[in-house]
């Protein structure tokens, strides 16, 4: 009986606990009523302020109208985005900081002239995802299928800038954008760098047991191998043109399946934007196997970035047809003290077997060391062009 009794109370009490879960007690309540109400006269102030700094934003753009200043300007960003950093103490993480910057200038773009980005479509590729976290939700963008268009458009003046990638971290260099490069050499310059972390969706609207096909990229199933083969090892993995082509495969597919009355099987992977803008939840996020997975891009221009004191110029040159001559090309960097960071390579397209080699050198063109190392490596080169001097990327978006 006594046992039966102490059951009961500690009921009771299990019950009284339960019943005022998610509840707000009085003192709970005011004071939360408090904090949002200073929370309220912040969010005012932020507002009024963001204001009166776009209102000398707005007699920024006058004052550009008379000259030849472009709107976007990869070193005063790189400028804007440190000292907003140098002055967070927190709780906000940096990161948390630069996209509400990034967001802001987005915006005093608009104010000043409206901008036209274009980048390598469909529109929910990484290209996309890339030129949206880098120039915010303010400008325009003109979604291109080729990357040899992206650059195209810039040089004909159709776009103010444009977006391509340059290298991935586990596929390697992108010859397309490397070929264009060459191509378009003193017409088109390099004029920011920019990187992103390449982290793959899982999107369906299907129930996960019932997937019977998966549509992506194949590079985007090799780079989700393990994932794959551990989660879905039965399921028939789709080759589509893109990921964002692959999402809208699933969404057809698993339609089709509902208006015959059968269960949709279809699933695709892809970036959370292309998930976003075609209405595929995600399932699961970050399935790839290297969570390093890193894509850097070239934002293309037919304008000159200015020094920062951090920068990288992008050069492209044939060899002289003689022994030794990349070794002293290279050497010519060597001697300047100038370091390299990229190196990569294409048929030059004119004669079998010579090559156009591309480099990303530390420091901007104007700096001595890089104008002598440029001097001394002329000597060993058939051609040689400077692609463009950029601020160098330090935090990956």
């Amino acid at each position: 009986m006594v046992v039966s009794m102490a059951k009961k109370s500690t009921k009771k009490k299990t019950v009284e606990k339960k019943s005022q879960a998610g509840v707000e007690s009085p003192m709970d309540s005011a004071a939360l009523d408090g904090l949002r109400t200073k929370i309220d006269r912040i969010d005012k102030k932020l507002v009024a302020m963001l204001n009166e700094r776009a209102g000398f934003v707005v007699d920024v753009g006058e004052i550009k109208r008379g000259s030849d200043t472009p709107i976007y300007a990869p070193h005063r960003e790189a400028a804007v985005l440190q000292k907003a950093l140098d002055n967070n103490d927190g709780p906000l993480p940096n990161r948390t900081i630069e996209a509400i910057y990034r967001e802001m200038m987005s915006g005093s773009f608009a104010l000043e002239r409206a901008l036209r980005i274009g980048f390598l479509g469909p529109l929910g590729s990484y290209s996309h995802q890339a030129a949206v976290k880098q120039f915010g939700s303010s400008v325009e963008y003109t979604d291109l299928r080729q990357i040899a268009a992206v650059f195209s458009e810039v040089r004909r003046g159709h776009a103010d800038y444009g977006l391509v990638p340059i290298e991935n971290s586990i596929g390697g260099g992108i010859t397309e954008t490397l070929d264009a490069l060459w191509e378009n050499a003193g017409k088109v310059r390099v004029y920011a760098e920019i990187q992103i972390g390449i982290h793959h969706m899982f999107l369906s609207d299907a129930d996960p047991k019932d997937i019977r096909r998966i549509h992506s990229k194949p590079e985007v199933f090799a780079q989700c191998r393990s994932w794959l083969n551990a989660q879905f090892p039965n399921a028939a993995l789709c080759p589509d043109v893109s990921t964002s082509q692959a999402v809208q495969t699933a969404i057809d597919e698993n339609k089709t399946a509902r208006g015959i009355g059968a269960e949709p099987g279809s699933a695709a992977i892809a970036s959370e934007l292309a998930g976003e803008l075609y209405g595929l939840p995600c399932v699961f996020e970050g399935i790839e196997d290297n969570a390093d997975n890193i894509t850097r891009f070239y934002v293309i221009s037919k304008e000159k970035a200015g020094r920062t004191g951090d920068d990288k110029t992008a050069i492209t040159f044939v060899t002289e047809d003689k022994h030794g001559a990349l070794v002293e090309v290279l050497q010519s960097f060597h001697n300047a003290g100038v370091n390299l960071s990229h190196i990569d390579k294409r048929p030059s397209g004119r004669e079998n077997w010579n090559y156009t080699f591309y480099i990303d050198a530390t420091g901007h063109r104007d700096d001595p060391e890089m104008k002598q190392a440029l001097k001394d490596a002329r000597v060993h080169c058939k051609e040689i062009q400077v692609l463009g001097s950029f601020p160098r990327s330090q935090r990956i978006l």
